[in-house]
């Protein structure tokens, strides 16, 4: 399809795969129906991860920590949390458990869902650690069976390995080990040993070549039967906008594996294009109209894919990661158009909020994006409020006056 069919479409495969039909239904102390009964349903929160990084969360302080964390919480459900080896662990023994900790449970309190990232990589290894695999794969596993357990309850979701495919990978103990083993026996048993730690864990495999090695070690994956339980893809988009037939096309090229897709880490700059530009490398008004429309569009894409269960931006902010201005909010932390399309899209769009009322049979039918609700039903019995859960297949929720 081309782009404008892709666009054109979205909405009726929004319609199909992210909404489904629920009836409330209202009864007396007897059991008894109640007609003509006020029934308020509100959502509260989507089924899908709308979500974001969280690394710099506690590096603000007082009125731009309420203000980092504020809008976050209002726009998104999902976090991302650090745990990069040599930023955790940068010498051996001293570990970073409270930092993480202190921010998991702030998302906890809040109701966002939280994924730790990443726990084997490449980069960002610490310089005490050795090179010699037989002497680094041992850490490397204790280090995921560790991590993995301790933060078992607070977090759920891990990028167990990042980009075993990566073809110019700096000279380390985890390059050594893929060198030696390859990426398919590497990934397999990292996820093989978070899954010991938790076996209730959603594990995930997380890259940036979008290219046939990929392909090949999730096809090699799933043959497998390796305890992966979606493959992330991340879109860093510093160079240009993706084509959004690309978009598309690899949503249908990773969907064929029959796990869920994540998009891990998505970059839509709102200034100049470019890789490792100087600093300070600005946002622009052009560039945030730009970034704006663009982001409307992808995330409508991504949205529409049965396969994508996750969207995760890179960074919330301006100055993040390679101090590029890909933020939804700037560096003064004022909200970018990007937030605000956004949130027309997640908190409006795509979120249910009705009034009805109940007919001869004390029911009430409707159809709403899956998800967390709270009903209030208003009626001469009494009044009441309850929270559901609206799942695909058959909802039927029953409140009793």
């Amino acid at each position: 399809m081309t782009a404008e069919e892709i666009l054109k479409t979205a909405d009726s495969r929004i319609e199909k795969h992210r909404k489904a039909d629920f009836t409330v239904k209202v009864v007396d102390r007897q059991g008894k129906p109640v007609a003509g009964a006020q029934v308020e349903v509100a959502q509260t929160r989507h089924a899908f991860l709308f979500g974001c990084n969280i690394f710099p969360l506690f590096s603000y302080q007082g009125e731009m920590h309420e203000k980092y964390g504020s809008q976050f919480a209002a726009l998104l459900n999902y976090a991302t949390l650090a745990f990069y080896w040599g930023m955790y662990e940068p010498e051996r023994g001293r570990k970073g458990r409270e930092e993480q900790e202190r921010i998991a449970r702030w998302c906890q309190q809040r109701g966002i869902a939280t994924k730790g990232h990443p726990l084997v990589w490449h980069t960002v290894y610490p310089q005490w650690a050795p090179n010699e695999v037989d002497q680094v794969k041992p850490l490397l596993l204790e280090r995921i069976r560790e991590i993995v357990s301790q933060f078992k309850g607070l977090i759920d979701r891990w990028d167990v390995v990042n980009e075993a495919t990566e073809p110019n990978m700096p000279v380390n103990g985890v390059s050594n080990w893929i060198k030696r083993d390859g990426s398919v026996a590497v990934v397999l048993e990292c996820l093989t040993c978070a899954r010991e730690a938790n076996p209730k864990a959603f594990l995930l495999y997380n890259d940036w070549y979008i290219q046939p090695p990929y392909e090949k070690l999730a096809e090699e994956l799933v043959r497998r039967n390796a305890p992966v339980d979606a493959f992330g893809l991340q879109s860093h988009m510093q160079r240009g906008e993706w084509p959004l037939e690309r978009a598309w096309q690899i949503c249908e090229t990773y969907a064929r594996f029959g796990k869920p897709l994540h998009f891990t880490e998505v970059t839509v700059l709102s200034g100049q294009h470019g890789w490792e530009l100087p600093r300070p490398w600005r946002t622009t008004p052009d560039g945030e109209a730009r970034q704006a429309d663009y982001v409307e569009k992808f995330y409508t894409i991504l949205f529409s894919h049965p396969a994508v269960e996750a969207i995760t931006w890179w960074d919330f902010m301006d100055g993040g990661w390679m101090g590029a201005p890909a933020g939804l909010v700037r560096e003064d932390l004022s909200p970018k158009p990007v937030y605000h399309r956004l949130m027309r899209l997640i908190k409006g769009k795509w979120w249910t909020k009705e009034t009805v009322r109940t007919n001869a049979r004390g029911e009430a039918k409707l159809r709403g994006f899956l998800g967390d609700y709270q009903v209030t039903v208003n009626a001469t019995a009494g009044r009441r409020t309850q929270q559901f859960t609206l799942k695909r297949g058959r909802n039927e929720w029953v409140i009793r006056l």
